[in-house]
């Protein structure tokens, strides 16, 4: 419950980014953007649906499909999204000013607001719904990221404006579906230069080890290491902490022994306990 109080806002908030990029950029130029919206402007010449419409009601469509693939989980940290964004989109679309801009940079800043947005909310474990969806489903069964597989389906939903748009207004669409890809991807490695992996080599190393247990409440991962010069054996402590730890962690190791050898490296990649069990930092 606290964590779902504390994701709230970004889930808002990235819904409110996803909603104005495409009530400021997507629909007033016709981009074909990917996503719910470049499919509700694909369709719009065939069926004569308003996109705002047909946008609201693919919403709720997929948040349907994600329920049965994703389970009860998934669902309720969707539901927000589901009920949100529409009513964003809704209410500000009547208000957001239309801008003099040539269609590829509304292409691109339409893409690059939409990746935020939704990169937000993905941190959250949450999922804005519409066409992030199948890419969620997908990463599920084959463990591909998620960045790319949205990548891949909004590509496959701009080709479908090949046929009511023509190829100018594709090869613009694709400028937008590699800045939503873009955007997503940073904001979902945002601060993975707060971890850093440290390698620690003491004859110290009972002391140090339950020192980083005791006082920095960090896990740790002893492994067995023979010396390529002089033949001895040696443990290898293996942590994992945030940078704001970091110098604690070399004060703490040179209380025991100022001669240990360390190597430190940023840890882009960490997920798990004492970290993120959902998304990695």
């Amino acid at each position: 419950m606290k964590k779902m109080v504390r994701d709230l806002p970004w889930v808002l908030i990235g819904n409110f980014m996803l909603a104005l990029a495409v009530a400021m950029f997507i629909l007033p130029y016709n981009i074909l953007s990917g996503g719910v919206a470049g499919i509700a402007v694909a369709l719009q010449p065939v069926f004569h649906i308003e996109p705002t419409l047909m946008v609201n009601g693919l919403v709720l469509g997929m948040f349907v499909l994600g329920t049965v693939f994703l389970g009860k989980d998934f669902a309720v940290k969707t539901v927000i999204s589901s009920l949100v964004y529409p009513v964003y989109l809704t209410i500000i679309t009547p208000f957001v000013p239309l801008l003099q801009l040539d269609p590829i940079l509304a292409s691109l800043y339409g893409g690059l607001l939409a990746g935020v947005g939704i990169g937000l909310v993905l941190r959250t474990g949450a999922s804005t719904g519409g066409m992030d969806i199948p890419p969620l489903i997908v990463n599920k069964y084959t463990g591909i990221k998620i960045s790319t597989l949205v990548l891949i389906t909004d590509a496959l939903t701009v080709g479908l404006g090949l046929f009511t748009y023509g190829l100018e207004a594709v090869l613009i669409g694709f400028i937008s579906v590699w800045g939503t890809s873009f955007g997503i991807d940073k904001m979902l490695t945002l601060g993975g230069g707060n971890a850093k992996a440290v390698q620690i080599i003491s004859e110290a190393h009972a002391q140090i080890n339950a020192a980083i247990q005791s006082e920095l409440d960090r896990g740790t991962t002893l492994s067995d290491a023979t010396g390529g010069y002089t033949g001895a054996l040696r443990k290898v402590i293996l942590v994992v902490v945030e940078k704001k730890e970091y110098p604690k962690l070399l004060e703490l190791v040179n209380r025991f022994d100022e001669n240990a050898f360390m190597i430190t490296s940023d840890a882009t990649d960490v997920h798990g306990e004492g970290f993120t069990l959902e998304f990695k930092v």
